[in-house]
C-alpha cells in the first residue's frame, strides 16, 4: 500500500507523522518551503499537548529547553489588577504551560521524525488535490501527480486541499492590523505572561527567549505601550497580521482530512493554534490506521470527534479576543473591574485557565 501522503511539514502536519508512524502506517510529508521556518508564530505549548507527545520523547526534549509559564500578572493602564498562579496540576494537566519559540518544537519534532527513518520533501508545493472512491491525489507544482490512501492537509489557513474541496470556511474577521514583535528588554518578569488591558486595547508581554519577549496588540505602536521602567534594546523580528475566527464546515471529505490552521484559525489569545493542530494530528492518527486496518467508517469519526471540539475553542477565543479588543468608556470599566473578581472566583477563573492549557475537553479518539 502507498504511504498516506501529509501536505505541510509545520507543527501540525509534523505530528500527524510522527503518531502515524509510530502506529505502524507509512507516511511521506512534503512542505513548499525549501528549508524550515526560523520565524515562529507560536510560542505556548500547553500541558495537553505535552501529554499527547509523552510517549514520543518530544515532551522531554521541550521540556529541557522551554521556559514554564508560572501565572498570568494582570493590569489596567499599568495599575496591577490580579496576579494569577497557572498550576496546571490543580487543573488536572500533567505538565505545566511552557514557552518554546515554534521553530524549536519543530526541531524537535523533526528529530524525533528522522529517528523512525522519516524524512521532509522540501521545495514540493501542492497545486491541487483530488479523490476517487479508492484513491487521493497531489498534483504538484511541478506537474507531478502523487498517489495514496489517504491526504492530511496541514497546509495552513489558505489550505489548497480546503478550497480543492469546495469547503467552507465559515466565521469572521476584524479589519484592524494586530502587531507583533519580539524585543530584547530589562523589566517584565521572565516566567509570567504580562497583560495590560489600556484604554485603547489590550497589551500582551510573553517570554520568548532568553531577554528576548514577545509583544502583541493593536492601534497603537507596541513600543508606545511598555511600562515607563521597562529599557527596551534590541527588536528580533516584528510584524503585522490581521484577527479572524473560522472553522472549516467540514473536517474531513472522503479520503483528504484537513487538521490545524487549514481547519480553523483565531485569534494567538490563548496560545491555541498550534496546540489544538496537535490534538487534530493525534485523532487523525489514530482513524487513519483504524481505516487502513479495515474500519471504513473511521474517516467520518475523525470529523465527528474533532468539529465539535475545534469550533467550540474557536468560540471561546474570540470571546476571549473581543474582551481584550472592546475599547471605550463600558468596555474600559470592564476591563477594570471584571478581571479581579474572575480571579477570585475558582469556576471561571478555572474554566479561563483550562481554555488556555488545552484541559477544556477530553481528547477523544471513539
Amino acid at each position: 500500500m502507498e504511504p498516506v501522503l501529509i501536505i505541510g511539514a509545520g507543527p501540525v502536519g509534523l505530528a500527524a507523522a510522527l503518531f502515524m508512524t509510530r502506529r505502524g502506517v507509512d507516511v511521506r510529508i512534503l512542505d513548499a518551503d525549501p528549508a524550515p521556518r526560523q520565524t515562529s508564530r507560536a510560542l505556548g505549548v500547553n500541558p495537553r499537548t505535552l501529554s499527547l507527545l509523552e510517549e514520543t520523547g518530544v515532551t522531554a526534549a521541550i521540556l529541557a529547553e522551554a521556559q514554564p509559564i508560572r501565572a498570568l500578572s494582570l493590569h489596567h493602564h499599568g495599575r496591577p489588577l490580579a496576579k494569577i498562579p497557572l498550576d496546571t496540576a490543580a487543573l488536572g494537566g500533567a505538565h505545566p504551560m511552557v514557552i518554546l519559540p515554534q521553530a524549536r518544537s519543530e526541531a524537535h519534532l523533526t528529530k524525533a521524525l528522522t529517528a523512525l527513518g522519516i524524512h521532509i520533501e522540501r521545495d514540493r508545493s501542492a497545486a491541487s488535490v483530488s479523490q476517487t472512491k479508492t484513491t487521493a491525489s497531489v498534483v504538484l507544482a511541478d506537474g507531478e501527480t502523487l498517489t495514496a490512501p489517504l491526504i492530511f492537509a496541514a497546509d495552513g489557513a489558505h489550505s489548497i486541499a480546503r478550497h480543492a474541496l469546495g469547503v467552507a470556511f465559515t466565521g469572521d474577521g476584524w479589519p484592524e492590523p494586530w502587531h507583533l514583535m519580539d524585543v530584547d528588554l530589562d523589566g517584565p518578569p521572565g516566567d509570567e505572561g504580562w497583560i495590560d488591558f489600556q484604554p485603547d486595547g489590550g497589551f500582551i508581554c510573553l517570554p520568548f527567549s532568553g531577554q528576548t519577549f514577545r509583544l502583541f496588540s493593536f492601534g497603537r505602536p507596541l513600543l508606545e505601550r511598555i511600562p515607563a521602567d521597562w529599557r527596551i534594546g534590541a527588536v528580533r523580528w516584528q510584524s503585522d497580521f490581521k484577527v479572524s475566527h473560522r472553522i472549516a464546515e467540514r473536517l474531513s471529505v472522503g479520503r483528504i482530512a484537513l487538521g490545524g490552521d487549514a481547519a480553523h484559525i483565531h485569534s494567538p489569545v490563548g496560545a491555541r493554534g498550534m496546540n489544538l493542530g496537535i490534538e487534530d494530528a493525534y485523532v487523525f492518527a489514530a482513524c487513519a490506521a483504524d481505516f487502513l486496518a479495515g474500519e471504513t467508517g473511521r474517516l467520518d469519526d475523525y470529523h465527528r470527534l474533532r468539529h465539535r471540539v475545534d469550533a467550540a475553542v474557536v468560540r471561546n477565543v474570540r470571546t476571549l479576543t473581543r474582551f481584550v479588543r472592546n475599547t471605550g468608556p463600558v468596555a474600559d470599566l470592564a476591563k477594570r473591574t471584571l478581571p479581579p473578581i474572575a480571579a477570585r472566583l475558582p469556576l471561571l477563573r478555572n474554566r479561563a485557565l483550562r481554555i488556555g492549557m488545552g484541559l477544556d475537553h477530553p481528547v477523544s479518539l471513539r
